[in-house]
């Protein structure tokens, strides 16, 4: 797929929903991933991303405002080793356990199915960046139905074995907003991956649509010494 301009695709779409992004950085150093979360709803709106040692959780800005967490509240981000998770919901642990278990990322994703939210039915995002000896590898996927039909679940899974530097991909859950959420369609977003980790982050987070974005996590691992930096933005402060 041709190379596009991330932060203009972003800024050209008022509601992509929640989006994941894996690359290799143009220094050729660092495995880039980054996380972002929109809402339409109060209840959507109503959270913010918060750090547990490596890993990541969503949690309730207000409690009191909280209505319903099953499909809100989770962890995107959880690291196994050299392994980093990330993706939109619960089926974080379903990898992670599978995993350690000895099994694999597209295995575990064969027992899960897109988000029971009709009439969206919000396809469930999911990446693994793996970093080893000076290299990246990931792979990203999506579950969804077809054309917001629930009678017909879809696997896609996307592999990425010798990323180029500067160069990343990016899936999210929603081609724009509508009413039902049209589902994402195609193969993840080729896009350029460079500058420091805050411009970086500045930059993803500028192009997300104001009145909807909520939350924005951005990594930057070191692929020879594992050591990681680490940027979370949150509309609630």
């Amino acid at each position: 797929m041709q190379k596009i301009d991330l932060f203009e695709d972003l800024r050209r779409n008022p509601y992509p929903g929640r989006g994941i992004l894996l690359g290799r950085h143009a220094d050729g150093v660092h495995a880039v991933m980054a996380y972002f979360i929109m809402g339409r709803s109060e209840n959507s709106r109503n959270r913010v991303f918060v750090l547990e040692g490596e890993n990541m959780k969503t949690r309730a800005f207000d409690e009191a405002k909280m209505v319903d967490p099953s499909l809100i509240i989770y962890y995107p981000v959880r690291v196994l080793g050299n392994q980093t998770i990330v993706t939109n919901g619960d089926q974080t642990d379903t990898i992670f356990d599978a995993l350690s278990a000895g099994g694999t990322f597209e295995g575990a994703l064969r027992t899960r199915t897109f988000e029971p939210d009709p009439d969206n039915y919000t396809p469930r995002i999911s990446g693994l960046m793996t970093v080893a000896d000076g290299a990246c590898e990931y792979r990203l996927s999506i579950l969804k139905s077809d054309y917001n039909n629930p009678a017909s679940a879809q696997r896609f899974f996307f592999e990425y074995s010798t990323p180029l530097q500067g160069e990343g991909h990016l899936i999210h859950t929603y081609e724009t907003d509508g009413n039902p959420i049209p589902s994402y369609w195609g193969e993840p977003k080729t896009v350029s991956v460079d500058g420091s980790i805050d411009s970086f982050t500045d930059a993803l987070w500028n192009s997300l649509n104001e009145a909807n974005k909520v939350s924005l996590f951005v990594r930057f691992v070191d692929c020879e010494t594992g050591k990681t930096e680490t940027k979370i933005v949150n509309k609630h402060q």
